[in-house]
């Protein structure tokens, strides 16, 4: 009996016949190339040994763990959550207000906006005049629906660098004067961003204006661009922007 249970096992049409398996086997390979890309080596062991549930747990506490507070609107480069104990010994012993600044961006990542802003602003306390903190600090108020407040961080910024974080402050400010009413101003300044960058996220949010403005044409235009754009991205550019991409989708179906 036990002969036939292995042969069974190594038999490719028993696997076949089983889909539960394949589809569980092919879940666990996913999760363990995902926890080995992100260097979660105790999850990759956990995983690589917990047949199914250990790669079910690592799906809902880590692959899916930045809330969607966040989702669409990132900051500029990576990073990684194993520098968050890096940066707090950093802070601990040297006390620099960049490390406070980089452990915010670290917390705005993952989403957890009330820990971001405190970094924020001590590093504000240390360094007033630090202009990645004061734009990252203006989108942290952003997320968390305070445009009022982010306005002067985000204005100062761009008015110092209007190519700040690669057009992201540019996007942020355009956000925060649409969330405050003042379409007209941030009609002006999305222009200015997809003069320069071909953004989903700055593109679909024109796209709404246009609309909201009866242009539909120009709105149409912006939208097929995200579309056509995102059909030849690479994939992880796709992932990306797959929240605009949506949108885009979305407004498409309203313009026919």
């Amino acid at each position: 009996m036990l002969a036939t249970l292995v042969a069974n096992l190594v038999s490719f049409d028993y696997w076949l016949s089983n889909p539960w398996w394949v589809a569980v086997s092919l879940f666990q390979l996913w999760m363990l190339i995902d926890a080995i890309r992100r260097r979660e080596w105790i999850w990759a062991v956990f995983i690589f040994i917990g047949w199914g549930f250990s790669a079910l747990f690592y799906y809902f506490a880590v692959y899916r763990a930045a809330p969607s507070a966040t989702r669409g609107f990132e900051l500029p480069g990576a990073f990684d959550r194993h520098r968050i104990k890096q940066l707090e010994a950093q802070i601990h012993y040297l006390d620099k207000a960049h490390h406070h600044s980089q452990l915010g961006d670290i917390f705005f990542q993952q989403g957890k906006l009330v820990k971001a802003e405190g970094c924020y602003r001590a590093a504000l306390e240390r360094d007033a005049g630090d202009i990645d903190t004061r734009a990252h600090l203006g989108q942290c108020l952003l997320r968390q629906k305070r445009p009022a407040e982010a306005r002067p961080l985000l204005e100062g910024v761009v008015a110092e660098n209007s190519k700040h974080d690669y057009g992201y402050s540019q996007m942020a400010l355009a956000e925060t004067l649409t969330a405050l009413g003042e379409t007209d101003s941030a009609l002006a300044l999305w222009k200015q961003v997809t003069e320069s960058h071909s953004y989903p996220r700055a593109k679909v949010q024109l796209a709404e204006l246009y609309l909201a403005r009866n242009q539909p044409d120009l709105a149409r235009a912006e939208v097929k661009e995200v579309l056509t754009d995102d059909a030849h991205g690479p994939a992880y550019q796709r992932k990306r922007d797959r929240v605009w991409v949506r949108r885009a989708k979305g407004l498409m179906s309203q313009l026919g």
